[in-house]
């Protein structure tokens, strides 16, 4: 069985960051190790007087008992992270726990629709792309993509656009491969997109475009079933195609009770879908 460890907050209620790698990474037939970065009451889309209670100190610790034991992990996958603090706590992470083959799959949790998160620093996006340097795969959407490259988001975009900035994502950060979410090419279709700088293949999964204004937490479903799908050996086109086919599902699984449940997906009636899955014998874009 292979091992994983995804790092970032826990909301005891709603559906996002751990609450939904966990269930997800073990329905897949992976080992899952968590560090819960923070402990939120609610996530904060949409929810008032949350409680918060940050995590950071108790992270070396952890790391240090981990490495008394000489654990070892297939790969390393992190998340939402909450301060410049807990990057360099994850460099530290990537250090002591990276073997030959471990994976390392980074979701740089910061902004979504042109707007960073509240809360972060001003220079934030610089540390995480350091934290990005040390991936194999990254994650953003194009918000995130357009922080770490230091330029305005793009309300509207080409085709041509979006394989130019996955480009320069690995060019500048110096992983090998990066993946956009949330892309739309037409109004109809709405996916994901992908570049591996070291064979200049592009790689792209789409699917119906749902009207759905209210999708907290699919972009932690679709880094979660992306990174679960490269760790269990799938190729990139491929763990492309189940991430964007899965958060779709999710998607689609909600629309009879969205408002009602208009904090998360039903993420859970679609679980099946992982259970049953394994990666095929072909190996092209293997990460």
């Amino acid at each position: 069985m292979k091992r994983i460890v995804t790092i970032q907050d826990i909301s005891c209620f709603g559906k996002c960051s751990l609450t939904e790698a966990l269930p997800i990474l073990s329905a897949m037939g992976l080992e899952t190790a968590v560090i819960p970065t923070a402990v939120l009451s609610t996530h904060t889309g949409g929810f008032q007087n949350y409680t918060f209670r940050d995590l950071t100190d108790d992270i070396p610790d952890i790391l240090a008992h981990w490495q008394s034991l000489q654990l070892q992990f297939d790969a390393i996958y992190t998340g939402y992270l909450g301060s410049v603090r807990q990057i360099q706590l994850m460099l530290d992470c990537i250090e002591k726990f990276r073997g030959p083959e471990t994976k390392v799959i980074i979701d740089p949790v910061m902004g979504d629709n042109g707007v960073k998160y509240a809360g972060f620093p001003n220079a934030f996006e610089d540390e995480m792309a350091k934290l990005c340097k040390q991936a194999d795969i990254i994650v953003p959407n194009l918000t995130e993509a357009s922080m770490l490259l230091h330029r305005p988001y793009p309300k509207d975009y080409t085709e041509t656009q979006i394989w130019e900035t996955l480009k320069q994502l690995t060019e500048t950060l110096g992983c090998p491969v990066a993946v956009l979410t949330g892309i739309q090419f037409d109004p109809a279709h709405h996916g994901a997109v992908a570049y591996d700088s070291r064979t200049g293949s592009k790689y792209s999964a789409f699917r119906e475009h749902i009207d759905d204004p209210y999708v907290h937490g699919t972009g932690d479903i679709f880094a979660s079933v992306l990174a679960g799908a490269v760790t269990k050996g799938a190729s990139l086109q491929e763990a492309l195609n189940l991430a964007v086919n899965f958060t779709t599902d999710c998607i689609a699984a909600t629309q009879p009770e969205r408002k009602k449940y208009w904090y998360g997906v039903h993420f859970e009636q679609c679980l099946g879908e992982l259970t049953s899955w394994h990666p095929s014998d072909q190996k092209g874009g293997v990460v």
